[in-house]
């Protein structure tokens, strides 16, 4: 875990990725041009976890952010952002993989009744493969990740910043992830438990974080803000919080805006149609959309009010249609569309959220997202730079 001495500290640097299941090739697609621009500037060894003092991620974008963020034998990130997407172009159709007699939608409506459409059982395997006995303390870089937790009704997120006043949630980074993936109705909620130096035992129950935050952009900031009034050393000791000094750079896994849902066709839904409807699953849409809107409105309006509006970047695509709306569909054809559709999101000019109609519309003047992340590129390379050899602010 990354520790700053607050004398070298001018801005405070935050990435952020959303949940969407399959749908994480988008922001991978992205990470990957954002790390190359960097390497263009610091040579092939730079990696995103050396740039950000904090990497912020719910479900999909958790198990992102373990990968980013993760060291391999050699104290170097567990992957390169350009192999995030084949990891899981590679992984993804044994991770969603549905027993022969689960494929009909009626068998599919049922079973996702009786029990979640997944097992978990390839994905978890996974996980504890790749992230072995690696705990949050071993991260490159802060990290925050929200679950949501059952038991209490309440969320539970493993944040860097919270180990030092509850080692209790120094856990297994394998656990983290498989808990904040844990969609209800696609995988199985997931319990396991600690113990404190004293030998106290606490429980978790834990299921996908999108509960409590889709978009953990807010909450990675809310737990750099509160670490900074309880006295943290690692930040600049600014109080209160200067939220001018964050750089902000947030992906969503897409969207669709056009899918409409009627009050008066859904009067008349059932459990079924809540949770499958013309092969989408409109109450998950809903959280999802929701939560991550919320908090894209908040920070629009925040950075506007403090006329930062250069030091936050929202990349979100808001038109998916067909497969490519769906968190689970990893047929070929629809995991290379994704592909297209986060290169596609490079070349579209940067957009905002209207905070009238909810819709994404562009901002003029500002240009590309890839033009943008360029932009940022440099700034998180001299921010490093400087930081390392004391350069001017």
């Amino acid at each position: 875990m990354a520790s700053i001495s607050p004398d070298k500290l001018k801005l405070v640097t935050v990435l952020s990725i959303d949940g969407g299941g399959v749908r994480g090739i988008i922001p991978a697609t992205i990470l990957a041009f954002l790390e190359e621009k960097l390497q263009e500037l610091d040579g092939p060894d730079a990696r995103i976890a050396d740039y950000f003092d904090v990497v912020a991620g719910t479900s999909t974008g958790g198990l992102l952010t373990a990968m980013l963020t993760a060291p391999n034998t050699n104290g170097r990130p567990l992957f390169a952002a350009k192999d995030l997407a084949r990891f899981y172009i590679h992984h993804s159709p044994k991770i969603f993989r549905q027993k022969y007699w689960v494929r009909s939608k009626i068998a599919g409506k049922l079973r996702m009744v009786c029990g979640p459409k997944y097992d978990g059982k390839y994905l978890h395997a996974l996980l504890r493969r790749y992230l072995g006995d690696l705990r949050l303390d071993r991260t490159l870089t802060n990290v925050v990740i929200p679950t949501f937790d059952i038991a209490y009704l309440q969320p539970t997120i493993f944040s860097s910043f919270e180990l030092k006043h509850q080692p209790s949630k120094n856990v297994l980074l394998s656990d983290i992830s498989i808990s904040t993936s844990a969609a209800p109705t696609f995988f199985p909620a997931h319990y396991f438990e600690t113990k404190d130096e004293n030998g106290r035992r606490r429980a978790f129950n834990l299921v996908d974080g999108g509960l409590a935050a889709n978009n953990p952009t807010l909450c990675a900031m809310n737990q750099i803000s509160q670490h900074i009034i309880l006295g943290g050393d690692d930040f600049f000791p600014v109080k209160p919080v200067d939220y001018g000094k964050f750089m902000v750079i947030s992906l969503g896994c897409g969207s669709n805006r056009n899918r409409r849902y009627s009050a008066k066709a859904a009067a008349k839904w059932g459990i079924f149609n809540w949770l499958i409807k013309n092969g989408t699953a409109p109450i998950i849409d809903m959280f999802n959309s929701a939560s991550a809107d919320m908090v894209d409105i908040h920070l629009c309006v925040l950075f506007r009010a403090l006329r930062s509006d250069q030091n936050y970047l929202r990349i979100q695509y808001d038109q998916l249609t067909g497969s490519a709306g769906s968190i689970d569909d990893c047929s070929k054809e629809n995991m290379d569309k994704l592909v297209r559709i986060g290169k596609k999101l490079l070349n579209k000019n940067v957009s905002r959220v209207d905070l009238e109609t909810g819709r994404i519309v562009e901002v003029p003047g500002v240009g590309t997202n890839a033009g943008q992340l360029a932009k940022f590129a440099k700034q998180l390379s001299y921010e490093r730079r400087r930081r390392q050899n004391q350069l001017p602010y």
